[in-house]
This record gives C-alpha cells, structure tokens and sequence, in this order.
C-alpha cells in the first residue's frame, strides 16, 4: 500500500512538472505594462499629426495596434485623472474629484478605493508603480497600501527630476520614495532611474504575469529634456517654448523606447499588452513657459473642459492579439482601462460600482459602437459657477467652461456644441437648441446625485 502511495506521488509529481512546462508564452496570461504620461496634448505625438516632434517609439507604438481619435481623461487636472484610471471610476465615485496633497500626510484617494494594483494582485500577478503617484501621501493610501508590491517614485505632484525636491511652493521637500520608504538619489536623472527601476521589477517577475504601471512624469513641468534634444530642437529653430516642451517629450519617446527594448531582451514582448495615453492635456501654466504643447485643432487645455483638456492620445498594443495599424473613432475613457484589461486577461470584475466600460470589442472591430451612451466632467470652477460637461452622441453641454470668454457663454452659463460640425468649439449653440440643452442638463443633473453613491 505504501509503495503504491509513493508511486502515486511521483505520478502525480511528474504531471505538475509536465503542466508547469506547458505554460508557453502563448499559454501564461499576458503582462500589461500601463504608460501614464503627464500634460501631454492631443496632438503631440508624429501618429497624432505632430510634425515638429521626433517620437518614433511611441509612433510605432501606437500603429502597432489600436489608436483612438476620441478619447478622453475623466478630469482635466492630474489627480483625479489618475483615480479615475486607477479604479475605473468617475473621480467623484473614486473619491478623489480635485488634486490630492503634496504634503506627507495630506489628503487624497479613499485607502478603501480598489483599484488596477488590487485587482491584478488578487489575481496573482505581480503589481509595481514607477514613477508619479499623486493620489494620496499617507500610508493608507501610498501605492503599497492600494495593491502595489513594489512601488518607487514621487507621492506629490511633480518634482525636479535631478534634485527630486517637490517643484512648487515651499519651503523646500524632498519627494523620492521606495516601497514606502524615503531614498535619496541626488544628481540621478529621474526618468533614468523610472527605466532602471521598472526593468529590473520586471527582471525579477518574467516568470509570473506582472502589472506595471508606468506613470512617467513628462512632459509635466520643470521642462528639463535631456541637453541632447535641447540642442536638436534649438538647430531645427523650433520656438520657445514649443523647443522645451519637445525635448522632454522626445526624452520621454527615449526612455519608453529603453523599457520596451528591456522587454524584448527578456523575450516578454510577445505576451504583454501595453497601453498608452497622457492623463489629460497640455498645460499653460507658468512653469511650462505659458505653453510649447498642442491639441491641434482643439480647443483648450489642462483644467478645461475643451476638448484641449480632456481629450488625449491613447493606444493599445498586444502583438498577434491585436492587429496592427487601427484606427478607431468611437467615444472611450480612461475609466474604461480597468475592465478591458481584466476582460484582456481573464480577471472577474470587483462586486462593487464601475463606471468604465470595456473596449475589446471596440478594440476588435472598427463598427462596433461605442459602450458609451453618455459622459460626464466635473472639474472645477467654484461653488456657484461649477465647471461640467455632459456629451451625448456629437452634442456636448459645457457649463462655465474654463478658458472661455464670458460672453461667450448664455445668460446661465452654458456653452452648447456640436463636435462634429464645430471641434473647434468656437459656436455656442445653447440659444439655438433649446430643448438639447434641457435634455443634456438633465441628464447631467441626475448623473451628479448618482456618482456621490459610492
């Protein structure tokens, strides 16, 4: 009996061994690698019309799969992009609707929020952020506390990328951080150490699926690209500060294009499903030189509700999974990430609220619909003048859109738009369409006391 046990055993050790020996690139469940940039326009990559900037390994990125023309951030400004992304939620369900602190301990997205690191953890992966986080800086709601086994960046807003001093107000703070620990790396290139960081995380888990999510800060302000494409875009006479603002994104084209060469080396390329898009637009602050970034013909940028502001490239890449050199126009989000990448990868959805909807048939088939009926913004503004905007089908009802004039707007406020006849957003509608306006500000009106529901 005893030797019929052990021979038992060793039968059933030798079909665990042959199993585990099945598990061909083909057979393991796909990597996704999650690319966030920062202040990045619509039309600032060669694949989105740019012609001034040197990008060929986010162009070949981008037509090595699925591009979007319509594609949008959930919120105008940094924070709330990133949670909306993150869960699959509106900012406002996400909890997180305006910028979370840049001081230890301040305040930002609820710790009990579920978000991609969760999700692909309880499924087994392996789970990294590299680079910017900026939904929360205390210890319930830094990265390792919302699914992320490893974790190396910045927790606040932006930072110098040598110093990697908080690049704000003061008094001076330093903001480097590894697994909930503070580091220091003084003179070292920060999008450097973003590459070196997520190669080696991925050196460390090629034999196990992984999610890596790659939130480079650029072209985000300080506008420090490396001296080399400075001095490119200084002898092509690229104007200031159009000049700045291309050198850090061809310094951002380069360093992508070194973790997608680590990828390769390490013969993962095949079975891991990148994406990419900026988590909203450019900006125009002060610290970006009032400017350098473009959304081509649209109108607006970083903090409004323009498209400018909203909408931004976005592409989907997994080789022999999704065809090459697709264009796609139908309406998605960034909230729509979490179930198409669970979908992707056979990942059952968390029993609780999400707002996106997934793409793989979109991503499949050019006449598919859009999952989208309708979608709301909300960002902004103040108490009384709050900045909206609702779209349904080509109509879009803005409400005290940023960056308009104000007599530009109706005696309540509202800017009314048809996208297809007017993508530049210059004609106001509202006076003209009566009954499209009440229909879209209804919608919105009941949209608002819906999303507060956790």
């Amino acid at each position: 009996m005893k030797k019929k046990c052990i021979i038992f055993l060793m039968l059933f050790a030798c079909l665990v061994l042959y199993a585990n020996a099945q598990q061909t690139p083909e057979t393991k469940r796909p990597n996704v690698i999650l690319i966030y940039s920062d202040d990045q326009g619509w039309a600032d990559l060669g694949a989105y019309g740019a012609k001034d900037l040197y990008t060929p390994t986010l162009d070949s990125l981008a037509y090595s799969g699925v591009r979007f023309t319509q594609f949008y951030a959930a919120a105008p400004v940094c924070s709330p992009s990133r949670a909306s992304v993150l869960t699959g939620r509106f900012p406002q369900r996400a909890g997180l609707a305006d910028n979370a602190s840049s001081e230890m301990g301040g305040d930002g997205m609820p710790g009990n929020q579920y978000t991609l690191g969760e999700l692909f953890k309880d499924a087994g992966y392996a789970t990294g952020h590299i680079g910017k986080w900026h939904v929360g800086y205390s210890p319930e709601t830094m990265p390792n506390a919302q699914g992320f086994d490893y974790s190396f960046g910045f927790m606040g807003g932006c930072i110098d990328n040598y110093s990697h001093f908080f690049y704000w107000n003061g008094p001076n703070r330093h903001d480097l951080w590894r697994n909930g620990e503070e580091i220091y790396a003084p003179g070292k290139y920060f999008p450097d150490l973003m590459v070196e960081e997520a190669s080696a995380f991925m050196e460390r888990n090629k034999e196990k699926p992984f999610f890596l999510y790659f939130a480079i800060n650029v072209p985000h302000y300080p506008l420090q690209g490396e001296e080399k494409w400075l001095d490119f875009y200084k002898n092509e006479g690229v104007p200031s500060p159009r000049d700045k603002y291309a050198a850090f994104v061809s310094t951002m084209d380069e360093k992508v294009g070194l973790l997608l060469q680590h990828l390769k080396t390490l013969g993962l390329d095949e079975n891991t499903i990148v994406v990419f898009q900026a988590d909203q637009g450019f900006s125009e602050e002060e610290r970006s030189f009032g400017g350098g970034g473009s959304a081509g013909i649209y109108r607006g940028s970083k903090f409004s509700l323009f498209e400018g502001g909203v909408r931004v490239p976005a592409f989907i890449s997994w080789p022999g999974k999704i065809d090459r050199n697709q264009v796609r126009d139908q309406l998605a989000a960034n909230i729509d990430w979490f179930p198409t990448l669970a979908a992707y990868c056979d990942i059952h959805l968390p029993k609780r609220k999400i707002d996106g909807k997934s793409l793989v048939k979109v991503i499949a088939q050019e006449k598919e619909p859009s999952p989208h009926d309708t979608f709301y913004w909300k960002s902004g503004g103040t108490k009384e003048r709050p900045q909206w905007a609702v779209r349904q089908g080509e109509w879009k009802l803005l409400h005290n859109p940023g960056q308009a004039k104000t007599d530009e707007m109706d005696g309540n406020g509202l800017f009314l738009v048809n996208i297809a006849n007017d993508p530049g957003e210059k004609n106001n509608l509202s006076e003209k369409h009566p009954a499209v306006v009440k229909k879209l500000k209804d919608l919105y009106e009941k949209w608002e006391v819906e999303v507060e529901m956790q």
